[in-house]
């Protein structure tokens, strides 16, 4: 049975708001609507329906004209089995010692390698996408230099890959956490997915406001793989966290906006140690001031 998408672009969040709110009122209706800021800096919005039956392009040119959106690009999909297409698309992802694979690849994990199994239902987060992959890179590279972090905290998880990548080659308090619940709930599934249940310790929060990230500070190397914006809010609190020598590995950054995060951090007393670009996102890592 064929589905159809139909997506457009507006300046703007109430306005984009309000359009995919007019979205659900067509008919046929549609059986999901996004509203999405494009992460460019541009202030474009994406609006974007998902239609079981041919969608109404009338009325969507009607939508689109009244809130000056640009023309709905209407698709046909095919039928496609989508989690075997997921599956042949993902192939395990390495970074350095770490392994990042699905259930389906656990045969081809390395013997040598460090593997973290996180399934390909997981879009954001396997270590496919250029910031995932980067933060660990980031932490290979920590690891070879003979750094250890007993106290650890990812802050905004999603999968918890990258805190539970620092609980196999660590013991100590390590900390997960995220503002979405479900996020939460996925980072425990992957724990126990990897048998490691009670190596990371899972929270619903924003920043740093629990209770349980303030009790374990200072922390020897915080994760913060979010967006500019956030990152940008975060800087006096990342550096507040960490203990003097103690490291920040940051990302969700794209490669245009990399310095202006670092001249944040660096205001805020922690200085640039490295700096990778993979495809159009840059990963940081940086380093508070003060004695090891």
């Amino acid at each position: 049975m064929p589905t159809f998408t139909a997506l457009t672009t507006l300046m703007g969040k109430a306005p984009a708001t309000a359009l995919g709110d007019a979205m659900e009122r067509l008919n046929p209706e549609p059986t999901g609507v996004g509203v999405f800021e494009v992460e460019d800096g541009s202030g474009l919005w994406e609006v974007g329906g998902y239609f079981t039956e041919a969608p109404d392009e009338a009325g969507l040119a009607l939508l689109a004209a009244s809130f000056e959106a640009k023309p709905f690009v209407v698709s046909e999909l095919p039928e496609t089995d989508w989690v075997a297409h997921v599956r042949r698309e993902l192939a395990p992802v390495e970074a350095g010692r770490f392994f990042v694979y699905g259930s389906h690849d656990a045969d081809k994990v390395p013997a040598d390698s460090i593997p973290l199994l996180i399934e390909a239902a997981m879009a954001f987060g396997t270590g496919h996408h250029g910031t995932t992959l980067g933060c660990l890179k980031a932490l290979d590279r920590l690891i070879g230099e003979g750094f250890e972090g007993t106290k650890v905290a990812d802050i905004g998880c999603g999968t918890a890959v990258l805190a539970m990548a620092a609980a196999r080659v660590w013991t100590g308090d390590i900390l997960a956490s995220d503002i979405d619940q479900v996020a939460v709930d996925v980072a425990e599934a992957n724990l126990k997915a990897n048998g490691m249940e009670g190596t990371v310790k899972c929270l619903e929060s924003a920043g740093f406001d629990h209770p349980d990230l303030q009790a374990h500070m200072p922390y020897d190397l915080i994760f913060a793989n979010i967006l500019k914006g956030p990152l940008i809010a975060l800087s006096p609190d990342v550096s507040a966290h960490l203990r003097p020598g103690g490291y920040a590995i940051l990302s969700g950054i794209l490669n245009e906006q990399a310095d202006d995060v670092i001249a944040v951090y660096l205001e805020n007393g922690t200085n640039l140690v490295n700096k990778e670009q993979i495809g159009e996102w840059t990963t940081l890592l940086l380093q508070k001031n003060g004695a090891i």
